[in-house]
């Protein structure tokens, strides 16, 4: 931690969600207690090869965890709450507050890794949350998932707000926001306003969800004679809900695909939100069914290898195949950095003859869950802060948003696009950046947290494009010996077979090495030997093909045993 801690002054900061679109996590520190806010993971880019996860770094509320009050959760949308299971793996949580709807969506996850907790407790729009120096109370917001809040923490030098995600809706599927609650804050006075950034650079007001209903209502009217295949966000309950009751009027019979779409409905069922369960049936009795009185809703409207519906892109789905007449509903808009896989999946698709729906001006099948400018707009009026820091967002989101309210009259100089890691300082004269705490990028692989480190990365981005060559050579240390000629072994570099002659020239590359490292009259070292062998094997593959293959030596002394 590099900052000059005043005693009486509230530090505000970011361990995730700043220049990214997830793994939220803002952090409120006055003295010796500290408020989380969200606890979210970020889905790896494509170079990120083998991670599952990129998760905060928690070292901070490790050093500083008997500090900790508690972790607030604003919704229960991955990128809020995804990172839970491994934050209790590091640190000591005592109570984690998360909304009705968000409070099975955690349970789930602990479970499924085996992590008991005991300290999980609902909140809603009325509850407060009282410590020493903190008063914590909430106000409904309208999102793509139920029971959406922002979060109001008053301290001893003004008032916080953390919008958590939001839009504004004039006619939703599920409950209105709270603006008359906003509304209130604001006029009692906030000091720093955090609001979400995601949709920033986007003009206007967003789509009503209630006219993706219309259209998707429109759709399954209009395809009456098809198969419908749907993919869309698996928490976006009230789409599931729309979906389940137009699927009822269309008699259709619903089969659902996708671990994370099961679970979904499942809550939604016990939330009371679906309330018909004889409309489900499993995929086995779906195939049994006439075409044009079944809906497959499945995973992987983001273009997910994994996901069903990219596996019934790719003809490999043990259960869906493609039919002549079938008609593909992607509610949903690609995340940043998901374009190139969404389009991926849907030129296979219309390859092998489907009819797809995705959402354009002409097909209004999804509206974002989060404001575009003239509903930032609004809140910033709404809540009319003193202070402004944008949040939940690529650089290029927080930029805009900040000139969205200096615009509104926010004086620049009380405005702060701030990294993950940079701190501010409020007191009773201001607010101010002050210092840093460690905020990097933590990589989760299977069940390996924080071993896999840049140059892990590195390697196998060499090994995705050049691949990886292994030179195996049993020596006679004593005798000064090479016992035979190396055995070169590929993979992902070249087809052995193929190249006899490029192999048989490493073969010889690598023997002259070792001779002469056996033969030289400095003492004898392993290391310097491996060392010597992809120096020059990796120079003269280098020379000979453009390529860089991880070069990885195995020397064996028979005397001796491996080395």
């Amino acid at each position: 931690m590099k900052f000059f801690n005043n005693n009486d002054a509230t530090l505000v900061f970011a361990l995730g969600g700043l220049g990214e679109v997830g793994k939220n996590m803002y952090v409120v520190m006055h003295k010796e207690e500290i408020i989380i806010m969200d606890s979210g993971v970020m889905f790896p880019e494509d170079e990120l090869l083998g991670i599952d996860y990129v998760i905060p770094d928690y070292t901070f509320l490790k050093q500083n965890q008997e500090k900790i009050k508690c972790l607030i959760i604003t919704h229960g949308h991955e990128d809020h709450i995804g990172g839970i299971p491994f934050l209790l793996q590091s640190v000591n949580i005592p109570t984690i507050y998360a909304p009705n709807q968000a409070v099975p969506l955690i349970r789930k996850k602990l479970e499924e890794r085996n992590i008991p907790f005991k300290g999980l407790v609902s909140y809603n729009e009325n509850t407060r949350i009282k410590t020493k120096f903190f008063d914590v109370e909430f106000f409904a917001t309208t999102h793509s998932i139920p029971d959406s809040h922002g979060i109001v923490v008053h301290t001893p030098n003004g008032t916080i707000v953390e919008t958590g995600d939001f839009k504004f809706d004039m006619t939703p599927i599920g409950p209105n926001a709270n603006i008359h609650k906003m509304a209130a804050i604001g006029k009692r006075g906030v000091k720093l306003l955090m609001s979400d950034s995601t949709n920033a650079l986007s003009e206007g007001f967003g789509l009503s969800e209630s006219k993706v209903d219309e259209t998707l209502s429109e759709i399954f009217s209009q395809e009456s004679d098809s198969r419908i295949i749907l993919a869309t966000f698996a928490s976006n309950i009230y789409r599931l809900k729309h979906i389940v009751e137009t699927c009822r009027k269309n008699n259709r019979k619903i089969a659902l695909f996708g671990r994370s779409m099961e679970t979904s409905i499942e809550i939604a069922i016990q939330g009371g939100y679906i309330k018909d369960k004889s409309i489900f049936v499993t995929p086995e009795e779906a195939k049994k069914l006439p075409p044009n009185k079944v809906c497959l809703l499945c995973t992987g409207s983001q273009g997910e290898p994994l996901a069903a519906l990219s596996r019934i892109a790719n003809g490999s789905h043990k259960l869906i195949k493609l039919l002549p007449n079938d008609v593909v509903i992607l509610s949903s808009s690609p995340i940043p950095g998901n374009g190139l896989s969404v389009s991926r999946v849907i030129n296979k698709l219309y390859l092998k003859g489907a009819k797809v729906y995705n959402n354009t001006m002409l097909s209004e099948v999804h509206t974002s869950g989060h404001a575009k400018e003239e509903e930032l707009k609004l809140m910033l009026r709404l809540i009319n802060p003193e202070y402004f820091m944008p949040v939940h967002g690529e650089f290029r989101m927080l930029k805009r948003h900040a000139d969205i309210a200096i615009e509104l009259g926010i004086p620049k100089e009380k405005t702060f696009i701030l990294e993950n890691g940079e701190v501010l300082s409020l007191t009773k004269e201001g607010i101010k950046k002050q210092g840093t705490v460690q905020a990097n990028d933590i990589y989760v692989d299977g069940n390996r947290i924080g071993d896999i480190g840049n140059l892990v990365i590195k390697d196998r981005k060499i090994m995705s494009s050049d691949g990886i060559l292994v030179v195996i050579a049993a020596i006679d240390v004593d005798k000064k010996k090479l016992l035979a000629n190396p055995n070169i072994t590929t993979r992902g570099f070249v087809l052995v077979n193929e190249n006899a002659s490029l192999i048989k020239k490493i073969e010889e590359i690598s023997s002259s090495i070792i001779q002469k490292q056996l033969n030289s009259k400095s003492q004898f070292n392993y290391n310097d030997l491996k060392y010597a062998i992809v120096s020059g094997v990796s120079t003269f593959i280098k020379e000979e093909t453009g390529r860089n293959p991880i070069i990885l030596p195995i020397v064996m002394n028979t005397k001796k045993g491996n080395e």
